[in-house]
């Protein structure tokens, strides 16, 4: 059984409380009596794109976990690389990231435009990817920033990932588990090609849904509710299955 812990969305600078939300979150991680096999964060660590924020990020993120953090669209990728990654000449170029594990592969795809809301998951990438996918012996999570797919969020919809039929070619792949987003700020689950799309709720807020009385950018963001996680149990019979994770921060 593969146990995976799965963040997104901290926004640090966003908010005096974001740095507390996102600490609460990884107290409440590093307190398990047992060790997960990877902790996920896909994307929006800083707010700003700031080196101030990714220090701030550097830290708080830092686990008795193997983790792996990616980018979205609130990210700088030259910030990004060179504080949170310690690349000592960064370029702009997509910040993609693999992780290999006794059990798993985790494959991080850079789904963000520099300086822009929506995503796309660009040909170095999907190139990237498919050599990914094509030396996999083991089960492989496939993460960025960007659902591909509708969820029903009006604000969300409208800046979610460009359309990309070669990346759905790419998750169906066999050894795909499952395709885990964030940017949502929402927990949610549904289907892409063929296979799980999990999506994580966020730490810095949580999005009000449109029958909730969210249909603006000024009332669809919730700061108040407390940050959650996600954790994805992948089980012998390849089967996924979430659980979703309320913390109390301080």
């Amino acid at each position: 059984m593969i146990v995976i812990a799965h963040l997104s969305d901290i926004h640090l600078g966003a908010t005096p409380e974001s740095a507390a939300r996102a600490r609460a979150v990884m107290r409440h991680l590093d307190a398990l009596p047992a060790d997960l096999d990877a902790v996920l964060v896909t994307g929006d660590i800083a707010d700003h794109g700031t080196a101030d924020e990714y220090e701030q990020a550097r830290k708080l993120l830092a686990s008795r976990h193997p983790v792996l953090i990616g980018p979205g669209n609130h990210d700088v990728r030259e910030e990004f690389r060179r504080v949170l990654l310690s690349e000592p000449d960064p370029g702009p170029g997509p910040v993609n990231q693999v992780l290999r594990t006794p059990r798993a592969i985790y494959a991080m795809c850079d789904s963000s435009i520099p300086r822009q809301n929506p995503g796309h998951l660009d040909e170095e990438t999907l190139d990237w990817l498919e050599g990914v996918l094509a030396g996999s012996d083991r089960p492989v999570f496939v993460a960025f920033h960007h659902p591909p797919v509708p969820l029903h969020a009006p604000l969300i919809d409208g800046i979610m990932l460009r359309p990309s039929p070669r990346l759905e070619e790419l998750a169906r792949h066999p050894n795909v588990a499952a395709v885990l987003v964030g940017h949502a700020h929402t927990a949610a689950a549904t289907t892409f090609a063929g296979r799980p799309l999990l999506v994580a709720p966020g730490v810095v807020s949580t999005l009000t849904l449109p029958w909730e009385g969210g249909t603006t950018w000024e009332t669809c963001l919730d700061y108040a509710l407390p940050p959650s996680l996600a954790f994805h149990v992948l089980d012998d019979e390849g089967r996924t299955t979430t659980h979703y994770r309320v913390v109390t921060a301080p």
